[in-house]
């Protein structure tokens, strides 16, 4: 047990002594920790010390620091995300519906990539709830900050656990004191605290220092200058208070069990001065009655002491060994409460196949019953990988709390949070009990096991008392051959200490719940693979295409698995076009989502031939008869042009759209139904309409507005009515039909686009149509530098023009008819050179003197992006050129 920052601390010699006031805690000149902070660092005013998960984002999208917190608050071990794209790692709900998580329609994002969207326009905080990497929703308070540096712009995240915060409120330090932040009110008091920025924390921003890890001091400081100029980290307490936030202070590497004990004022006992006064006992599992009987004392094996006869990942001990003894026979009263506590295990613990709540049932049953406090510390590989790890546990093991019980009586509030990383090496009960896979009792707790404990944790010498004087009993949570954790038991000293009969009853208790728990592992980890293979297949985040907004919505019909066959899609197209794409799979389940992500993937690979809408229809059907996929699928397939002010669609018995005019008005778009997806042989014939600026169209799966035992065209009626107001974003559109049409009754998955079409000005296009003369690449040259010039782009002049004839001169010597040139001014400066052959160019290797395949090399090499794409008839190079920061 540790200290938890992010809350007060509950220990009699802490408690404020009146509500409404901070209190005067006996802490003086030391930190928590011990040690004695340096002058320049030790905050003077008053600030709020709160744990803080540091994040950075390098300006190539990857992650450069992920400190312990981080992994703590997320589930991601360091490890596992230094140096990979941030992108994609932590779904979140986008902070402008963040008061409540769970409403039907908040919209999942992408944490990292909204933060980079919020802070576009400068430093950002405010509450955004994540998903852990364990499934569960996580309330989060977040600073973020762009960064200037050489390379670009960088990205540091700070974030805190938003519910211990609310629940008791932060820690206060007002100069060298910790004190407590005392309020009226019941628990939850807090539950107005927010992110807030500045004002920055006496002497700077350099008490965020430790949060950046070892980065090169010269970064550190302008990193942090930055920070200190956008405004430090605060924590709104109400209205007209905000209080700086700074992490707490660590305690120092050198720290260990011998500084603990000189905090206390004494010298630190000898590994036999501990094995004399510690009274703990590995207890062996009960034997036949026939075994030999050993003493109780036989079995002790202490703190220090080393194992000579089970070595770490060994297992039990032989049978044989002297330093076991059974435990002695219940008497019959006795006997009758433990079966009675079985049964009542067995009833209670594993009514579900949730991993925390079946540890948390077990706790639950435990306290107050058995013990005063209980905890679950299971491995946090196992949690978060959802496999079973082949090496044996050791000092270095992680293990993650997955749940925890106390009497409220209890002084054990502030202990560790669920969810919080813990090691424990062999020295220690808890780690002896994991390591050896042995029940570990301490009937009673003194002051050296409390040091050594503490140390363990990195807590400090307030810890010593918390759990000196108590009575212990660490039992292993073993299922299948595999160590999955430790289960803890604490009494306090008014009752009765653990013997061993009690600890031969509670490890048979131990094995029941152990396979309970190991259950639930096992459904999270299929429920994990389901979960990943639909979000893989759904993107975050519309992209963004000139001349048209987007917005989408997938609600699954299954809230616990989030897994079926709908889905959507946005492809962008040469010329500034966009696909808007809707389908649905028959059926739900794994199989059901794995058939739309063969639909999906085939999808694009056909959009970016470019085929019209009929015509990628027939192909998808023919492809789904080849591979003989036995999932039937309807699908919607929509091309906008924002140049032309046009929309094709095509639909394979999919729902039809619905396109809101800039009056407000709906209608429902009559085009031909066709089949799904899978029949075979029937035409899909598309539809041409024209758009004007300012309208909406609307696709959706059946899910949105069938009702079960009802008429798919009362839905539709509803949605044609004057739902959506096209003044409004596609985003609010999106919020405003799921509040009026879905309801949490419904089984179906829904997937809801909505596309505003607000088209690319005549003014913003330049084309030319070129013959097929390698004369016209001066030509071409020119044309460029005009329109630049027209545009007041001519800092663009130089590289667009020598581009634009590399693709000029390969166009003409492959082209047979025509060659077009193309210029379109949105975001950015989109280049694009057309011709007439089918054949897609390739970057190949190119010497420097070489006369051939030096085009591409070079729009590889210059051009922000480039790509090719297949036409209808021909092909199409492009690239992007980013525009001027001075360009308005």
């Amino acid at each position: 047990m540790v200290d938890d920052p992010n809350s007060t601390a509950d220990t009699q010699a802490e408690l404020p002594r009146s509500l409404g006031s901070v209190a005067a805690a006996a802490h003086g000149g030391p930190t928590a920790q011990g040690e004695p902070a340096e002058p320049a660092e030790q905050p003077a005013g008053v600030v709020a010390m709160v744990r803080l998960a540091a994040v950075l984002i390098d300006p190539d999208g990857r992650i450069a620091r992920w400190n312990r917190t981080a992994e703590e608050l997320f589930g991601h071990r360091t490890e596992a995300v230094q140096g990979r794209a941030a992108s994609g790692l932590l779904p979140a709900v986008e902070p402008r519906q963040a008061t409540d998580p769970l409403l039907p329609t908040a919209r999942r994002c992408d944490a990292f990539d909204t933060l980079d969207d919020l802070t576009a326009g400068g430093a950002w905080a405010g509450l955004m709830p994540v998903t852990d990497r364990e499934e569960r929703p996580r309330s989060v308070l977040w600073w973020a900050y762009p960064l200037v540096e050489p390379d670009g712009r960088s990205l540091l995240l700070l974030a805190a656990d938003a519910r211990p915060l609310r629940m008791r409120g932060p820690r206060i330090a007002i100069g060298r004191r910790l004190l407590p932040y005392a309020a009226e009110g019941a628990q939850g008091s807090f539950h107005r605290i927010s992110a807030a920025l500045g004002p920055t924390a006496p002497g700077g921003a350099g008490a965020l220092a430790p949060l950046l890890g070892r980065l090169d001091p010269a970064r550190q400081r302008a990193l942090l200058r930055q920070v200190a100029a956008a405004g430090a980290p605060a924590l709104r307490m109400d209205a007209s208070t905000r209080l700086p936030v700074v992490p707490p202070p660590n305690a120092p590497a050198t720290a260990g069990v011998a500084a603990l004990a000189a905090g206390l004022g004494r010298r630190y006992p000898t590994p036999q001065q501990r094995v004399a006064a510690a009274g703990l006992r590995v207890v062996p599992e009960p034997r036949p009655a026939a075994a030999t009987q050993q003493p109780p004392s036989a079995a002790s094996a202490l703190p220090g002491q080393r194992a000579d006869h089970a070595e770490p990942g060994q297992g039990r001990p032989p049978t044989t060994e002297p330093s076991t003894a059974s435990a002695p026979p219940p008497t019959a009263d006795r006997g009758g409460e433990q079966l009675a506590l079985l049964n009542e295990v067995g009833g209670k613990v594993g009514t579900t196949l949730d991993l925390d709540a079946t540890a948390r049932e077990l706790c639950q049953v435990l306290v107050p019953r058995v013990a005063d406090f209980a905890s679950v510390d299971l491995l946090d590989r196992l949690i978060s990988d959802a496999e079973l790890p082949e090496e044996q546990p050791d000092d270095d093991t992680m293990l993650r709390r997955v749940a925890r019980s106390f009497a409220e009586s209890s002084a054990w509030a502030h202990v560790l949070e669920e969810g919080a990383l813990l090691a424990m090496p062999r020295s220690t009960p808890p780690g002896m009990a994991l390591q050896r896979n042995q029940a570990v009792l301490v009937p009673l707790v003194t002051t050296d096991i409390a040091v050594d404990y503490a140390a363990a944790l990195g807590g400090g010498p307030g810890l010593v008392p918390v759990v000196s004087g108590r009575s212990m009993l660490v039992l292993p949570l073993s299922a299948r051959g595999t160590v999955l954790g430790i289960l803890k038991l604490l009494r306090l000293p008014d009752r009765t200490a653990f013997d061993e009969s009690e600890a031969a009853t509670l490890m048979e208790l131990a094995a029941r719940a152990a396979l309970s728990l190991d259950n639930a592992r096992l459904h999270r980890a299929e429920a994990k693979v389901a979960t990943t293979l639909q979000r893989s297949m759904i993107p975050t985040r519309p992209p963004r295409i000139p001349g048209v907004q987007i917005a989408h919505r997938y609600m699954p019909g299954d809230r616990r698995a989030e897994v079926g066959g709908d889905w959507f899609d946005a492809i962008q197209l040469p010329g500034s076009r966009v696909a808007l794409v809707v389908g649905d799979v028959m059926g739900h389940g794994l199989h059901s989502a794995a058939a739309m992500g063969r639909y999906r993937t085939a999808m694009q690979t056909l959009a970016a031939l470019d085929l019209p809408p009929g015509q990628l229809l027939r192909h998808l059907d023919n492809l789904a008869q080849k591979i003989g996929d036995d999932h039937l699928a309807t699908c919607l397939y929509a091309v906008y042009d924002p140049i032309n002010r046009t929309c094709e669609l095509a639909s394979a018995g999919h729902v039809p759209p619905v396109l809101v005019h800039p009056d407000g008005t709906g209608e429902l778009l009559e085009i031909p139904a066709g089949a799904p997806i899978g029949v075979g042989g029937v035409p899909f014939v598309a539809k041409t309409i024209h758009v004007e600026d300012g309208s909406m169209l609307v696709l959706c799966t059946d899910g949105l507005v069938e009702v079960r035992g009802g008429d798919i065209g009362a839905g539709l009626a509803a949605l044609c009515g004057n739902l959506i107001d096209p003044r409004r974003t596609p985003d609010e559109a999106c919020d405003t039909v799921l509040d009026r049409l879905h309801s949490d009754d419904r089984k179906d998955d829904v997937a809801l686009l909505v596309a505003r079409f607000d088209g690319v000005a005549e003014t913003e296009v330049a084309t030319w149509t070129l013959e097929v003369d390698t004369a016209e690449v001066h030509r071409a040259r020119a044309l460029v530098r005009e329109q630049l010039a027209a545009w007041r782009l001519t800092a663009l002049s130089d590289t667009t023009e020598l581009l634009v004839s590399e693709l000029v001169t390969n166009a003409v010597r492959v082209a047979r008819d025509y060659v077009q040139l193309q210029l379109i001014r949105v975001d950015k400066l989109l280049v694009e050179v057309s011709d007439d052959n089918h054949n897609l160019p390739s970057l190949e290797p190119a010497e420097s003197m070489d006369e051939s395949g030096r085009g591409l090399n070079l729009v590889s090499k210059l051009a922000e992006r480039w790509g090719t794409a297949r036409k209808a008839v021909g092909k199409v190079v492009w690239f992007e050129q980013p525009l001027p920061r001075d360009y308005s």
